[in-house]
This record gives C-alpha cells, structure tokens and sequence, in this order.
C-alpha cells in the first residue's frame, strides 16, 4: 500500500494493523471450526494460501517480491533505523505490559479459564466465542504492526519471507524454550533463540537441526521452559498473573 500509493512509511505501519486485524475477520470464521493441532495446522494452510495469492499479483512483485526503498527516498539511513528501532521497542513493551494487565483483569481470567477448558467456561457464563475473537483479531493487529517494521527495516518484502513457516516455528520455538503460560518465558526464548542464531548461523543446515534438537528436549524433559524451571526453585516472578484464594482469619471460608 505504501508503494503503490507512495504514502509515508509510518502511514504504512498504521495501515499493517488495520489491515491485518480486516483479514482475520473471515479467517476466524475458518479457524474457530477446527481445534487443538487442526487449529494450528489451519492456520499453516492459510499462510500458505495468501503466499500463493501474494505471489500471483504482478502489482506487488509476484513471487519474486517488491523493494520498499523507494519510499524511502530523502529518510536519512540513521533516521530510519532509529525510528524502527524505538517503535519497535514501544511496541515490544506496551504488548508485554498490556498482556500483564489484561490476565489481571476478569478478561484475563476468562482467557485463562477458555485456554484450560471450553466446555467449563462455557457452563461458569463466559462467552468463548467472544473471547476468541478479541484475542485473534488483537493478535493479528499486532503481528501486522511487528511484519510491516520488519520490511521498512529489511528494505524489501517478498511472499516466501513474509509468510514463510519459520515465523511458527520461530514463535513455537521461544515459547517451549522459555516456558508456556507466563510472561517471562517468550522473553527468555527469545533471548536463548538469538543467541543460538548468532552461534549457528555460518553451520547451514546443523542450525535448523540444532535448534529442533533443543525443543525436543525442553518438551520432553523441561516441559516448564527455563524460566519455568526457574520460577519453581526460586519462586521468582516478575509478571505474577496468578490468583490465589485467601481465606479469612481462622482458615475457614
């Protein structure tokens, strides 16, 4: 859009999340029908549908992609870099910040009562249906914002990179790494994932291996993640999202 348009690439970045949050309307509508592994399976099947519709439209470079650095004609090189930058971290901190409070807040715990059991929230009144959606369309907004930062910042765009599995895998991967179900862990992975890029980058194909290896064994034998582990032997948590009953004085309810 910001191309073909010739419109500012921070117009563009505003216009990723609208975007992005539009599409996902009717993909949820295919999603929400499936479950569990189909779910994330189906979400596979719809990368790779975009990819081949992306790839067949000559407007935006077909398969073989389209630059953006026209756009960025008269942006000094610094300018550019430190502004993607900053938003980028903006971003990174307002989404941890805002998960934080939303699991605090009763949405969070509906979220957390539909992510454990469907058919118990619905008997409590939570209406899942709902809930879902809010959560798909939010998330995809901000995977939107997150990609068009990326290409400003890679200065080119193509349909194999923008909706290439290795984004799953990536996000699969500093999930189990780090630990599922707390907000410390995805950091953690994150910061373990680009270590290990960095190390294993020069190895080719070992890098990818490795890198599974490493999952395999979290999966199996540290199903918590690092900073699961952690939080376990040393009762440390610095987003506790967890809600614990007090009883009153007398230890009777």
């Amino acid at each position: 859009a910001i191309i073909l348009l010739k419109l500012d690439p921070l117009v563009g970045v505003l216009i990723a999340v609208i975007a992005a949050a539009v599409f996902a309307v009717p993909m949820a509508f295919f999603a929400f029908r499936l479950n569990g592994a189909y779910f994330a399976i189906g979400t596979w099947v719809v990368a790779e549908v975009y990819r081949l519709l992306v790839a067949n439209v000559s407007a935006v470079g077909g398969g073989q992609g389209i630059s953006v650095t026209q756009t960025m004609r008269g942006i000094p090189t610094w300018w550019r870099e430190s502004l993607t930058f900053w938003i980028s971290l903006a971003l990174g901190v307002g989404a941890t910040l805002f998960v934080y409070f939303l699991l605090r807040s009763r949405l969070g715990l509906a979220l957390t009562a539909v992510r454990d059991s469907e058919p118990a929230s619905e008997s409590l009144g939570i209406n899942v249906a709902r809930v879902k959606w809010i959560v798909y369309i939010a998330s995809a907004a901000g995977c939107g914002m997150v990609g068009a930062l990326i290409y400003i910042t890679k200065l080119r765009i193509a349909p194999e990179a923008a909706f290439s599995i290795d984004w799953t895998a990536m996000t699969f991967f500093v999930v189990v790494i780090g630990g599922i179900g707390t907000l410390e862990g995805p950091i953690v992975g994150a910061v373990v994932y680009f270590v290990l890029r960095s190390l294993l980058a020069d190895y080719g194909a070992w890098y990818m291996i490795v890198l599974g290896s490493v999952a395999v064994v979290f999966m199996l034998w540290a199903p918590r993640g690092l900073w699961g582990a952690i939080a376990g032997r040393f009762d440390i948590r610095f987003f506790p999202v967890q809600r614990r009953l007090r009883l009153p004085e007398g230890g009777k309810p």
